[in-house]
Parts: structure tokens; sequence; C-alpha cells
């Protein structure tokens, strides 16, 4: 029996992991998760993240259900993603992770509420992941970009001059990011 028989991709659970201050409603995050059912990991506190607090919360969701999870993180759900991994023993409930646009913390203009994120952890994720990433990203330089990528092991993707490949950067429903996610999960299975 193979893994897809096992585990078919429509039972994948898609967790969205927010960044700092959550994900608004002009958010592909936002549009995903009410046109396709995605499920959003709430944190407690938005404005002042704790990097602990953050993975816990993660875990705690990823053991709600024996599905296998596909991580969809944006920003700082990047970092989360790469700490939670770097220190849970349940990696094997992710099947895949969609990292898109990689802050870089350790920049000396980040927020006094992003400090507890330093240092950024860079070890290999043990799950397939894919890092998407913009030409003019205001929080993360490209070179920067492609560093983190390599490091976490993740293939890297650039969508040219988006900005931070949020809600003001015009993507709407975002559906090539879609199709990324649909394709990064065929390549999982």
């Amino acid at each position: 029996m193979t893994r897809t028989e096992v585990f078919p991709v429509t039972e994948w659970r898609v967790l969205l992991l927010p960044g700092w201050l959550n994900s608004d409603a002009a958010h592909w995050q936002s549009r995903w998760e009410q046109q396709h059912g995605d499920q959003r990991v709430e944190q407690d506190d938005w404005l002042w993240p704790k990097r602990g607090d953050w993975m816990a919360r993660l875990e705690d969701v990823l053991l709600q259900s024996d599905a296998p999870a596909v991580l969809v993180a944006h920003s700082l759900g990047c970092q989360l993603v790469s700490a939670w991994a770097a220190h849970s023993q349940h990696t094997h409930r992710v099947r895949a992770a969609m990292l898109v646009a990689l802050p870089d913390v350790e920049r000396d203009d980040m927020p006094p509420q992003l400090a507890l994120w330093r240092p950024m952890l860079r070890q290999r994720m043990p799950f397939k992941s894919l890092a998407i990433v913009s030409s003019d990203d205001p929080y993360c330089a490209p070179d920067r970009a492609a560093q983190l990528a390599a490091d976490w092991g993740s293939e890297l993707m650039s969508v040219g001059a988006r900005a931070h490949i949020n809600g003001e950067s015009g993507l709407g429903d975002w559906p090539e990011g879609r199709a990324m996610l649909r394709a990064l999960i065929e390549a999982a299975v």
C-alpha cells in the first residue's frame, strides 16, 4: 500500500501559520481559509510573539488530529516552522511546508517585538519545503532569503517583485500560490 493510499491528499490538513500581527482579511491566507477550509493556527499574542509559545501552540494543533499536515507559513510563521521543526518530537506529522516571505529577524531595523526570535534557527527541516520569496521584500534581502532556504533544505522559488507577498501586494486569492501548494503536496507524496 502506498503512502497516498494510507493518507489520501484530500485528507491532509492545511495549517495556515500567519506572521507577526496575523493575516488581515485582504491577505491570501485569510482568503484561503475562507475558500478552501484551511485551518489558521491562532496564537494568543500576535503583537508580542514569543517563539516558545508559538511553537507550543503549533504542536497542540498538530496533536489534535492524526491526519498528516501541510504547513503554509507567511513571514514570522516561516521562522515558527524552523524553530518548531528543530525541537519537536512530532515532525513526522508534517508532510511538507510552504514558506512564504521569509523574514530576517536578525536585521538591525526589526521591531523590538521580534527580539525573542533571535537567533534564527538554521537546521535542515525533516520534511519537504518550498521557500517562496520576493525580489523586493522589505524584510529580507534576496541573498539572505536564499541562504535561509539553503540552510533549511528548502527549494527556493522567486515570484519577482511582490514586496512582502501579503495583502498589500495585490495578490487577491493568489491562485499561483495555490498551484504551488498543490505541486508541493504532490511532490511530498
